[in-house]
């Protein structure tokens, strides 16, 4: 895809049977805006989507696949009008400004987040959903805020992310308790693991880095924390915290408005 842009936003959003993650994109990219209006802003999707002035581009998957829509996330990278690019999953919100995330970030070919906090700002100790990666030594990315800037290093990660998902079989023997269809995070431990997680990730910074809204992290009692913890609109704080940065609200019929 020829450079049309120096640098971007780009939402990735493939809807499912049961989750429309376009719209989700749509409130991801008004929060954006919110804090930044002139911001660069593509949407990936697998459907045609309307004239939005909150997109500046919309692209559209290649034959996307359907058995495991992680699988299609390598193509990010080849639909990305943007010469440094910011990739965020359609299930956040954007709740501070983060046009600083750049400046550290323009510095490195590739930098995957590494690491989760909630919503009282305090980095996890919950490794419940991290297992896999713990027993494997792998690095604790989260693709949710993956940041590349076009360049041989970016071209390599993301063949070999396309590698992994298309080869998931023999990929799979290499690592204990692998999932039988893998997830992107787990796709890019793995990818980071074999080209050098100090090329792909910088775990020594504080951001960006996600709060992850799932049950154990947080914690709640359930999976569904909007039943059980209170939140505010403009500026977003949940139970009174103000919250700064990428929220992975995780319930994907969560609406903040």
């Amino acid at each position: 895809m020829p450079i049309q842009s120096e640098r971007g936003y780009l939402i990735m959003a493939l809807n499912s049977g049961t989750v429309d993650y376009v719209d989700c994109a749509y409130q991801l990219a008004r929060s954006i805006r919110h804090f930044h209006p002139d911001a660069e802003i593509c949407l990936l999707s697998n459907i045609d989507v309307s004239e939005s002035d909150l997109f500046n581009y919309h692209r559209t998957f290649v034959s996307p696949i359907n058995n495991n829509p992680y699988a299609n996330d390598w193509q990010v990278f080849g639909a990305s009008p943007f010469r440094q690019t910011i990739k965020l999953e359609a299930d956040m919100i954007i709740a501070s400004a983060i046009e600083h995330w750049w400046t550290m970030l323009e510095h490195r070919d590739v930098v995957i987040s590494t690491g989760a906090r909630d919503f009282y700002d305090q980095q996890t100790p919950n490794r419940s959903y991290r297992k896999v990666f713990d027993t494997n030594n792998l690095p604790d990315v989260y693709n949710a805020i993956t940041y590349w800037r076009m360049s041989a290093t970016a071209q390599e990660f993301f063949r070999l992310v396309r590698q992994i998902f298309e080869n998931w079989e023999q990929f799979k023997t290499l690592v204990k308790f692998p999932d039988n269809i893998p997830s992107t995070d787990l796709v890019y431990a793995m990818a980071a693991q074999i080209m050098g997680p100090e090329r792909v990730t910088m775990p020594f910074v504080s951001y960006p880095r996600i709060v992850h809204m799932k049950r154990h992290i947080i914690p709640t009692r359930s999976e569904d924390w909007t039943q059980e913890i209170t939140w505010e609109s403009n500026p977003l704080r949940i139970n009174t915290v103000a919250q700064w940065g990428a929220v992975h609200y995780h319930q994907k019929d969560w609406r903040h408005e």
